[in-house]
């Protein structure tokens, strides 16, 4: 077996060496975008980033050395790197007809994680998932339909944060997870301790960053490496791919049978999932099916861990810029008053509470290098070939804090989205920050309202800041973790109520949105779905 293997890896090597002298000797087209030169067969492979980099810092010096659009050549795949909003926009958006595919990434389909929306390279199915998607969470007046869902379950974060502040990162993933769990699936959490839904969608969350970081693994350049077994010298990728592939399986598979047990009881909380259901029954076993499954069980991409990774910078930038603070609290006091929370109605009447969100996606963008785009046929773009199969990678952390469109980057500065005399708005981050095209996150309308609402009465109730050790304030530098979804590193911050008076008026919560009882209990006894039928 051993030789066999080694055989083809020989006749793979051979194969990509013929294509690049092949590919090498076309003149009938433009030039590649610049970039670092390129070694016979593999090419640039030891210019991509490694897993423990921040790849939007990698990616970011072609910029300085290669200008605004780059390319790589890795065993005979084209990377295009873009480091300019403009070309992102005019590449991705303008060209969405033939740069909306995704590349073949054989370590994401080694993990099961291809069948999520973001994935998808099917046009057909990623158009019909995205039509549901649309219709159920699409649109401001869509997702208002879950506001009392929000609600109850930012208030429930108050209150989990008022008992215990040093576990502020877990009550994060909690609410979010909270909140997409009962949209999608109609379960409710455990109110206190650890959910073991919560706890499998975050392992699988943060395999899911890790399985789609673009440009990093080799047997996605080197396909025929899937079949290495898992003993073989520099193999761990497989085992680790196994590793991942359960998780994404009970991730999907769990909630989609406890969905389908309540539905057989009679007894189910209306979700997302029961109505497409409802709508549309599915054979067992069958690929459409696995499509309804995988429906929900992207939302949680979409709309959870994007969330969890903003109000983890939020606070941490609260900590960092008390300045900000005070301004938000002044607005609130004076619209809302300090005797209830702000609520969604709220929002139009409040432009600086507005701004801070938009900073907060700013400030760290949530999905720094975007998932990479493909193209479908070669073009010529800026003068440039982009040939049919390119890696298209946007860098959207260097959108996000490039000083022509956001002086001061590194500062968390609202007012710089509010119009004053001589300064117009700077761009809506919201333009940038949720991908492009046809690309573009179905879920961040649910994602932005979770976000604002959850800012908004954190700001009305608690004062945040650095800890205190020894009577004196500790530094805080920010870190953030590489990964397809980027977090901020763990850190602690100080939260405490700003008065007895806001104290009581989280207490206060509790009567309002009772805690309920979890499903947890019920996941036991969950009939899973059969494996979809090639």
């Amino acid at each position: 077996m051993t030789a066999t293997l080694w055989s083809g890896l020989l006749v793979a090597f051979a194969g990509f060496y013929l294509a690049t002298l092949l590919s090498g000797r076309k003149k009938n087209h433009p030039p590649l975008p610049p970039g670092p030169p390129r070694k016979p067969i593999i090419g640039n492979l030891w210019d991509l980033p490694t897993p423990d980099q921040q790849d939007w810092q990698h990616w970011l010096k072609h910029k300085e050395l290669y200008g605004p659009i780059s390319s790589l050549s890795v065993m005979g795949k084209t990377i295009i790197i873009l480091n300019d909003a403009r070309l992102a926009v005019d590449l991705m958006e303008k060209r969405s007809a033939i740069n909306s595919s995704r590349p073949e990434q054989t370590f994401t389909e080694l993990t099961g994680w291809d069948e999520i929306l973001g994935c998808v390279k099917d046009p057909e199915r990623h158009r019909q998932t995205r039509k549901q998607m649309h219709r159920e969470i699409g649109s401001n007046n869509s997702v208002a339909r879950f506001n009392q869902i929000q609600t109850a379950e930012a208030g429930r974060f108050l209150l989990r944060v008022l008992d215990a502040p040093d576990d502020l990162l877990h009550h994060i993933r909690k609410q979010a997870g909270a909140v997409i769990l009962s949209i999608g699936y109609g379960y409710t959490v455990e109110p206190h301790g650890q959910d073991p839904l919560v706890e499998l969608a975050d392992r699988a969350m943060t395999e899911f960053s890790i399985a789609l970081l673009p440009a990093t693994w080799l047997v996605d350049f080197l396909p025929i490496l899937r079949y290495v077994p898992a003993w073989f010298p520099g193999a761990g990728f497989v085992k680790t791919a196994q590793g991942y592939k359960k998780n994404v399986t009970d991730f999907t598979d769990i909630p989609y049978g406890f969905v389908k047990q309540q539905m057989r009881s009679g007894s189910f909380v209306p979700s997302l999932l029961s109505n497409l259901l409802q709508d549309n029954p599915v054979p067992s076993g069958s690929e459409d099916e696995n499509t309804v499954k995988w429906s929900v069980g992207s939302l949680y991409a979409g709309g959870a861990d994007t969330t969890v990774s903003t109000m983890s910078s939020f606070f941490l930038a609260m900590a960092l810029f008390p300045e900000v603070q005070r301004r938000a609290k002044q607005e609130i006091d004076s619209v809302v008053g300090s005797d209830r929370l702000p609520q969604f109605q709220d929002r139009d009447n409040l432009p600086y509470i507005n701004a801070v969100v938009k900073e907060a996606l700013r400030w760290h963008s949530v999905v720094p290098m975007g998932v990479a785009h493909s193209s479908t046929q070669d073009d010529t773009f800026e003068g440039y070939f982009i040939p049919k199969g390119s890696s298209i990678l946007s860098n959207i952390w260097a959108y996000t804090h490039d000083p022509s469109i956001y002086p001061d980057p590194t500062a968390f500065k609202p007012e710089r989205f509010l119009a004053s005399d001589g300064h117009p708005p700077e761009r809506d981050p919201h333009l940038l920050v949720f991908g492009f095209g046809r690309r573009v996150c179905p879920g961040r309308t649910l994602a932005d309202a979770n976000v604002y609402l959850t800012i908004a009465q954190v700001l009305a109730v608690f004062e945040i800041s650095k800890p205190v050790e020894d009577g004196k304030a500790v530094d805080l530098v920010p870190k953030f973790i590489p990964g397809v979804i980027s977090h901020p590193a763990p850190y602690r911050v100080s939260v405490q109520p700003r008065s007895e008076a806001h104290r009581e008026l989280i207490r206060s919560v509790e009567q309002e949105y009772p805690w309920e009882k979890s499903h947890a209990g019920e996941l036991a006894k969950v009939a899973l779905p059969q494996t979809p039928v090639a």
